[in-house]
């Protein structure tokens, strides 16, 4: 009875060591490596697998999610022979969990190496200020050498990312010194062009000064000369009427007797202003038609000059 009592238990624990080993569940984003009698024989994916007992074993398990692998900081020299620490992350993923098993022992450690390596070539390409920039362009250069070794282990690389650029003490001492002296060297231009633009303005100002004045200059001559002309058209026209006046009065009976004696007048006049004028007298040739005028011309420089008039 103990006898049959053992030997339902062994069945029974058989039965479940058979059940364990051949009764397999793959969780999503996981793969399973199955080798059979020490060989591969298949990769399975999420769900429910019967495997053959004692002769099929999961030899690999494998995440298919995106994996982030931290790369240390690396002393790197950059073009100019700075020696800068950097350190970054790598984002992979597996895609063939058959070449990431059998292709390279450890390909976390094998990749992780390679991105050391191609980064320390990649900063000694450039100098140490333009590895601040260039942060793009070294990224994307690491991606593409390490996801070119590792695609035959089955490995793809996603990206790269740089974490921290660590140059030595003195360096970014120097550094701030040259930031320092670029901001300066702003500020002394700012300031300059400044000032430059408010010469400018005031020289435009004095500018438009000049031409306002000229140009009030000019109206003030052209209104003047305006006026000036308007004057003597006026009296050029009143000249006109009274020509036309004494042209008319001229013509009426007894005209010509008054213009005659006007005539007279006027010549004594003026024969008068010359003979107060100087000590010389001009006498007219005709005598016998100015014979009065002669006479009161004598009395009106009698009267006027101390000495006699001698005759011309």
């Amino acid at each position: 009875m103990e006898f049959f009592t053992i030997a339902i238990i062994g069945l029974v624990l058989l039965a479940i060591v058979v059940v364990a080993k051949t009764a397999t569940i793959v969780p999503q984003q996981r793969a399973f490596v199955i080798e059979n009698l020490g060989k591969y024989s298949r990769t399975l994916r999420a769900g429910f697998h019967i495997l053959i007992p004692f002769v099929e074993r999961v030899a690999y398990r494998h995440s298919l999610k995106e994996m982030a692998v931290d790369i240390p900081e690396q002393l790197c020299i950059t073009k100019d022979n700075v020696q800068v620490g950097v350190d970054g992350v790598l984002y992979l993923q597996i895609i063939d969990p058959k070449r990431a098993s059998y292709g390279i022992q450890d390909y976390v450690f094998a990749i992780s190496q390679l991105a050391q390596t191609t980064l320390r070539s990649e900063i000694g390409k450039i100098d140490l200020d333009r590895t601040f920039e260039e942060r793009a362009a070294i990224n994307g250069n690491v991606v593409r050498e390490v996801d070119l070794a590792s695609d035959p282990w089955g490995v793809k690389i996603l990206r790269y990312e740089i974490r921290n650029i660590n140059p030595p003490a003195d360096v970014i001492e120097a550094m701030e010194k040259q930031m320092r002296a670029e901001r300066e060297k702003r500020a002394v231009i700012l300031e300059s062009e400044g000032v430059r633009d408010a010469e400018i303005n005031r020289a435009e100002g004095q500018k438009q000064k000049v031409i306002k004045q000229s140009e009030a200059t000019r109206e003030r001559q052209i209104n003047e000369a305006q006026g000036e002309a308007s004057a003597i058209e006026a009296v050029a026209l009143a000249t006109a009427s009274g020509l036309r006046e004494v042209s008319t009065a001229v013509e009426m009976p007894g005209g010509r007797d008054a213009m005659k004696l006007r005539v007279a007048e006027q010549y004594v006049a003026q024969f008068g202003h010359l003979a107060k004028a100087g000590n010389s007298l001009v006498i007219p040739a005709n005598l016998s038609d100015v014979a009065s005028m002669i006479s009161m011309a004598t009395k009106i420089v009698g009267s006027n000059d101390d000495e006699p008039q001698k005759p011309a």
